[in-house]
């Protein structure tokens, strides 16, 4: 779990948000989660960076920020961490995201580049080949697949819920009690029907502006500050294509990228949620941050 949490007024209620190693001296690195994870998803960076400051929200919709109304999108997000900033005393920060996160990381640094050395951008932040013609409801639904599905799900218990996700693929076979943590944080209302925090609605909603919303475009076009792309060997169920197949392709159509590698060995949730993945986002992290101004 984190050292301290910290409450941070934004518009529409309050955001939870952790914080890890908050006596740590140098350049704090503020950590933006996935479209249905929570701050608890970089518990495994915390391990790998335990002397560096780093400060995580619940993002507006999930985990112990849920309950935050108003505006969603990549811009709202954005502006919800320049909040984060302002509460934690933090003139600039490295910004590190992940999936739906390293979206939100890359509008951040356009919106907010004085509050910005660097970007790390993990599995995500760049588009996505979505399939020509396909409304954009059913696009989401197409990426996201049975992280969609799941959150309609109800669970009669944690045990259950935990059970659930030993069958997946990107974790099955682990026994980790950082898993165990949470998966159990994720859970909203009470037994028999508990269900994940995020709703389908708000991961839509997200979704949709993060494929289709100006703020990104305009982002990646001016990119004011460093940015590096990693990107996991597979996909968010193991598999074979991964999210971004085409590295070289990325880097022609987002030329103002610096680089782009590929984790071997990575899945889409692995390159953040195992002490092989954090380590490896944590030395990009570390050169990212020395070669920033």
């Amino acid at each position: 779990m984190t050292d301290r949490t910290h409450a941070v007024a934004v518009a529409g209620g309050t955001l939870h948000v952790g914080e890890w190693h908050p006596d740590a001296e140098g350049l704090p690195w503020l950590l933006v989660h996935g479209v249905t994870a929570s701050h608890l998803a970089w518990s495994w960076v915390a391990v790998e960076a335990a002397d560096v400051r780093l400060i995580a929200p619940d993002l507006r919709g999930r985990g112990r920020s849920a309950d935050v109304s108003g505006p969603i999108g990549m811009a709202a997000h954005a502006d919800d961490l320049a909040a984060v900033l302002d509460a934690a005393g933090i003139q600039r920060a490295l910004v590190v995201g992940h999936s739906m996160g390293a979206f939100v990381s890359a509008v951040f640094a356009d919106r907010h580049p004085d509050r910005t050395t660097a970007v790390v951008l993990v599995d995500g932040g760049l588009p996505l080949d979505l399939p020509a013609g396909m409304p954009p409801h059913e696009a989401v639904r197409h990426v996201l697949g049975p992280t969609a599905a799941r959150l309609e799900m109800r669970f009669p218990d944690a045990a259950s819920y935990r059970d659930f996700w030993r069958a997946h693929p990107a974790f099955v076979g682990r026994e980790d009690p950082l898993l165990d943590a949470y998966f159990a944080y994720d859970l909203a209302g009470s037994e028999p029907e508990l269900r994940p925090s995020t709703s389908l609605a708000t991961v839509e909603g997200d979704s949709i502006d993060q494929n289709t919303g100006a703020d990104i475009a305009r982002a990646l076009d001016r990119m004011p500050r460093p940015t590096v792309l990693l990107a996991a060997e597979r996909g968010l169920q193991g598999e074979v294509p991964p999210l971004y197949v085409d590295l070289a392709r990325v880097r022609a159509d987002v030329p103002r990228l610096g680089e782009a590698r590929r984790i071997p060995g990575a899945d889409h949730y692995s390159i953040v949620m195992t002490r092989e993945g954090a380590r490896e986002v944590v030395a990009a992290a570390r050169i990212v941050a020395d070669t920033a101004d």
